[in-house]
């Protein structure tokens, strides 16, 4: 019996988990906007870029950051199961943490992939499931004017880009 903790690929992000995040308006130019977004100690990172696309109407962007996390839950999709491995990490600093944008079903949805540093200098990555930030996260994101949408695939139980779809279908 596998005692591995699994998640679904369709879970539910509660937003309102980032009281401390920062945002910045950087740049305007042809409908392109970009953000610096700034996580404080005690963010929730995926709450706060879901809220942060919620609460502005981002319809795609893309983005990157680093910083440091106080605790993290990786994810590597075991395609048997169509469920993310949960891969708990503790203290990390972040080396990399890049994603995108779309929505689904009326919501935006955030895929995040994260690699992060372990004390020993070890590296470890995946499907970023939620963040806790350390001292700061501090994330570029790039708002593109065309909306993206993702579409169930039944066969993986999970949501990709689909640039065919229209917010009306």
């Amino acid at each position: 019996m596998d005692l591995r903790e699994y998640r679904s690929a369709e879970n539910t992000v509660e937003t309102g988990n980032a009281p401390g995040m920062k945002v910045k308006l950087l740049s305007e130019v042809g409908g392109v906007k970009t953000y610096l977004i700034l996580f404080s100690q005690g963010d929730e990172i995926v709450s706060g870029l879901t809220g942060f696309a919620k609460d502005c109407n981002i319809k795609s962007a893309h983005y990157s950051g680093i910083g440091s996390g106080y605790s993290a839950e990786l994810g590597w999709f075991d395609f048997d199961r169509s469920q993310y491995l949960v891969n708990p990490v503790g203290i990390t600093e972040v080396t990399s943490l890049i994603g995108n944008i779309a929505w689904y079903k009326g919501s935006p949805v955030t895929h995040t992939h994260a690699t992060v540093a372990l004390e020993d200098g070890s590296v470890k990555g995946g499907h970023l499931l939620s963040m806790i930030a350390g001292p700061t996260i501090e994330i570029f994101l790039t708002a593109e004017p065309t909306s993206l949408f993702k579409r169930l695939d039944p066969n993986i139980k999970a949501v990709f880009i689909d640039t065919n779809l229209t917010e009306a279908s």
